[in-house]
Parts: C-alpha cells; structure tokens; sequence
C-alpha cells in the first residue's frame, strides 16, 4: 500500500456517506480516529470505511490501536507518544501482516530519526499550523519545522492544513497532510477535497 498524500481523520460522528466522493476526488487516504468508541465499535467503524473506499484503493489506518487494525484488516496503524511503541508495533505487525503501515506521531527532527530506527513507515507531524480540532495541543510548530525535519522519514503534516497551508508544507519537504476541519467544517467539503488534492498534486 502506497503512503496517501492526504490522509482524510474520521470518526463515528463524520458523514461517512461522503467518503467514496472523497476517495473519487483522489483523497487517498483515511485514519480513523474516534476516542468515544468502544473497540468493538471502533473495529465496526474501521470495517466500515475500508468497505465504503476499498473500491478506490484508498489507505485506511487505525489511530492509537495495532489491534484494532489488525482485526479490521485495515492498512496501517497511527501510534502516538503514549501508544504502543513503535518498535513492539512494527515487530507485532511484521509477525502477523507484513507491509502493514506503522505511522508515529513527532514533533521534531529528533522524533523522526527516533521513530525510523523503531521501524515507522512516515511520520505524522504537528501541529504545524493553529488548530481547535483537537484541545491540549502544543503551540504550532510553524513550516519551518517542516523543512528541518524532512528527509529521514515521509512526513505527514497535520494541525490547520488548508490548500495553501497544504502547497507551503508540500514545499517544504512533506509527503503529504492529514486534514480534518479542512475538509470536514468546510461549507462544501467535496470542494475543499479538490483544492486540497490539487494542493499536494
């Protein structure tokens, strides 16, 4: 499975009927996200994203839970600082499905050589921008950090990605964003999935 260029976050509470129109427009990837759910409803969850995009051969990852996205059968796993480490995700996965995709939230350039001697596939990175679509997060890191960090792993920026704030990171070195509030609180999403695609193209 190829790293997406946009990773689209999902939760229960999000309009999941819009995701194959977002997976049409080329929004190639998608990470579920949702901390409410039971993991049982999270694994539903999961299951039902893959089927609502598998026809576009879109990438779907599991925040926070290896084991949820093993069950799945999803693509990969999203780890954070205060997940599963890194490297007990990539042996676990390695035994049971090979290629499987090990993401590790970082901050800075340390991080990110951190996380690719555990054996993470990319490195998700922010906040890069001001964000209110997830409280308790560190001051913005700005492009510039982008720019320092690039070159060890593939970076995903995430933290107020906007199409332009999507081209500005794409310069500096990302791979690619994960976006919510970009897409999701936008007054016409399948517009802003476009300018968004266009953006990281």
């Amino acid at each position: 499975m190829l790293l997406p260029r946009i990773f689209a976050l999902v939760s229960s509470t999000d309009d999941l009927s819009m995701l194959p129109a977002f997976a049409e427009l080329g929004v190639d990837g998608f990470q579920v996200r949702d901390k409410a759910a039971t993991t049982r409803e999270l694994i539903v969850l999961t299951a039902t994203v893959i089927e609502l995009v598998a026809a576009y051969d879109a990438c779907v990852v599991v925040d926070d839970r290896l084991d949820v996205a093993l069950a799945a059968g999803a693509h990969g796993v999203h780890l954070g600082a205060s997940d599963l480490p890194v490297a007990d995700a990539r042996r676990i996965a390695d035994a049971v499905t090979p290629g499987l995709l090990v993401g590790a939230t970082c901050r800075d350039r340390a991080a990110v050589v951190s996380a690719a001697g555990a054996g993470a596939d990319y490195a998700g990175f922010g906040p890069v921008l001001a964000t209110s679509s997830k409280a308790g997060l560190p001051d913005p890191l700005g492009v510039s950090a982008v720019a320092a960090a690039a070159g060890v792993l593939p970076l995903i920026a995430i933290g107020g990605i906007t199409p332009e704030a999507a081209t500005n990171v794409r310069s500096a070195g990302a791979h690619g964003v994960a976006v919510i509030g970009g897409l999701w609180r936008q007054p016409d999403p399948f517009q802003a999935a476009k300018e968004l695609v266009e953006a990281v193209g």
